[in-house]
């Protein structure tokens, strides 16, 4: 076991940290190299670490994005902050999630001003940091609860919120709890149940949302606290 794969022999005996290397994480990734490469398509890394697997995810949909959009600094904002809204996360330690949250903004940040170069604006950028806030969180991904600071299970369960691109530049923001959208893939399900829908993407029913918001400009995100 690599040093750089372990914080500490203490983490590794509390919590069973050990961090995929690069070289396994790209051939995971490759297993599934379409949907990786597709900008909209969502992971969910259960025990996410600093991020090792949505990091490599990120930057390729951002190779996608800049492909597709590079030519075009609005286009390609928007479908960069798209990319974004597609990765969500869970970690029980805090450090590792704010520590994913910074790394992943990084990504972002170096590509966006790269290629959007004077188009590039704080708006954005506080958008995209926003977003990650509610996607990379804190909580046990065994009981799907959120934890507190010392990684002990809260009664409250794990929340993510769905972004999904409209029209234009308008967002539509649902917040779902976990542990019901897992519900969801479960083989038997009564659906004559009005409480879940079934979702055309992931092919499941899925619970309604517990929290909706109105359409919202992307840059607006933050508004809704």
């Amino acid at each position: 076991m690599g040093e750089s794969q372990i914080k500490s022999k203490k983490r590794v005996t509390d919590h069973g940290e050990v961090y995929t290397n690069e070289r396994e994480v790209k051939a995971m990734c490759d297993l599934v190299k379409s949907e990786t490469e597709r900008i909209d398509s969502r992971f969910l890394e259960p025990a996410c670490g600093n991020g090792n697997f949505l990091a490599e995810i990120l930057s390729r949909k951002l190779a996608v994005v800049n492909q597709k959009y590079k030519k075009s600094p609005y286009d390609y904002e928007k479908y960069s902050v798209v990319a974004i809204t597609s990765l969500y996360g869970v970690d029980i330690l805090i450090d590792n999630v704010m520590e994913c949250r910074e790394r992943l903004y990084n990504i972002w940040n170096k590509e966006y001003t790269k290629t959007c170069k004077k188009e590039a604006n704080d708006e954005c950028r506080k958008a995209v940091q926003y977003i990650l806030s509610k996607n990379i969180l804190c909580g046990n991904a065994l009981s799907l609860m959120q934890v507190d600071e010392k990684g002990n299970d809260t009664d409250k369960p794990i929340a993510f919120a769905e972004w999904s691109l409209v029209s234009g530049n308008n967002v539509k923001r649902r917040d779902y709890y976990l542990n019901e959208l897992l519900d969801g893939h479960k083989e038997q399900i009564d659906i004559f149940m009005t409480e879940w829908d079934y979702d055309e993407e992931t092919q499941s029913f899925i619970p309604k949302p517990f929290k909706e918001y109105p359409l919202t400009d992307y840059r607006r995100l933050s508004e809704h606290e």
